[in-house]
């Protein structure tokens, strides 16, 4: 029983037993996980279908930063929401831009099972290399075509996450595994190690990283503005970071945990916070990286199209994968950690554009969403 569960408890018992909420703690957000249900089902032009399933993409902070314009026939125009940006810990937009390239690959995956091409086209007004702006990211033309044929990846879609919990340290991930997740990439260079010594590095790197971001005030505070604590938040806002369920609903109610207590590094909400998400990385039983020639805009797109399709083969070998993204973030406070995870793993150059965990742990549900019709212009 990790940390987070004997909270759960803690609360849990405190409100059950002074209050008699449990109606209120067993509640889950229902209509925030809707789209899961009717991704595929509740449309059959082939846009929107395919769309049904991009919205369920993985992206940073589960901003779901795609904007859609369907106004020209068999097009789709994709856009980014410029109030889903990450200003602190994302300054240049890169690891936005990596979500959208997730969103894309799914869509075209979507697409594909329905015998539909999709013909991208990146950045049709041009690219700013500082910010993502009001041009399109990308326009699409779907077309039927007898030639295409469904990828096996797909079949895991709907079981996808990004798992965020400690992995099973008596489980090691084999290699042979672990190369044939590498080997669903098609755009960027893969790589992975599983050996004993590079796991204890790596988990104290990125250790160490999460602990720059949770100690740097705004950057922590960027993620903690994000929390949606409980069912009614996570249903009127289902995005950013997602604490639904029985034990964050219990600790909510007690006070226990608030955006104000993980504000405050006196409470036990935030000691407690701090030392569960730490029991992440110092978990990691393996670890992947992608690595891209240049930073454009385009090669960003690139590696978000492969980190899907990477997640969903992790996925199809039983295996959990997690961005460790905090070593690749682009701030002042991180740039010692940025050049040793580039020397490490981009020595000839290039981008490491994502950084993963590997291991095993229980299936976690999914992650709320919007409805598509919330992100159609």
């Amino acid at each position: 029983m990790n940390r987070r569960s004997v909270l759960g408890i803690m609360g849990g018992g405190v409100i059950l037993g002074a209050a008699g909420l449990g109606w209120r703690v067993s509640r889950q957000p229902n209509e925030a996980l809707k789209p899961w249900e009717l991704a595929g089902s509740a449309y059959s032009e082939p846009r929107r279908k395919a769309l049904s399933y991009a919205i369920l993409a993985p992206n940073p902070h589960n901003r779901q930063p795609w904007l859609v314009d369907l106004s020209a026939p068999d097009e789709i125009a994709l856009f980014v929401d410029p109030d889903r940006m990450l200003p602190h810990t994302d300054p240049m937009n890169r690891q936005i831009t990596v979500g959208l390239g997730c969103f894309l690959e799914l869509m075209v995956m979507a697409a594909a099972q329905d015998s539909y091409r999709v013909d991208l086209n990146l950045f049709p007004e041009g690219e700013d290399a500082e910010a993502l702006d009001k041009r399109p990211i990308a326009r699409a033309r779907f077309s039927a075509d007898a030639s295409i044929k469904p990828d096996p990846l797909f079949a895991q879609v709907m079981a996808r996450r990004s798992v965020k919990e400690p992995y099973d340290t008596t489980r090691p991930v084999s290699a042979d595994i672990a190369a044939r997740v590498a080997a669903a990439a098609r755009r960027t260079q893969v790589d992975y190690s599983v050996d004993e010594q590079s796991i204890a590095e790596m988990r104290a790197l990125t250790t160490e990283a999460l602990t720059i971001e949770l100690e740097t005030p705004r950057t922590y505070k960027e993620s903690v503005d994000l929390f949606r604590i409980g069912a009614d938040e996570v249903n009127a806002n289902p995005d950013g970071i997602d604490f639904s369920g029985p034990m964050f609903e219990a600790l909510h109610v007690a006070g226990i945990f608030s955006r104000e207590a993980a504000m405050d590094p006196q409470s036990t909400g935030y000691v407690e916070g701090r030392k569960a998400v730490l029991e992440n990385t110092e978990t990691a039983m393996g670890h992947l990286w992608q690595v891209t020639p240049n930073n454009s805009r385009s090669q960003q797109i690139a590696a978000g199209r492969d980190w899907l399709r990477l997640n969903l083969a992790a996925t199809a070998e039983g295996l959990s994968m997690q961005p460790l993204s905090q070593a690749l973030q682009e701030y002042v406070e991180m740039d010692s950690l940025y050049k040793a995870v580039h020397e490490r793993f981009a020595p000839n150059g290039g981008t490491v554009q994502m950084l993963g965990r590997l291991g095993y742990t229980a299936a976690v549900p999914a992650s709320p969403r919007w409805p598509l019709e919330a992100k159609i212009i």
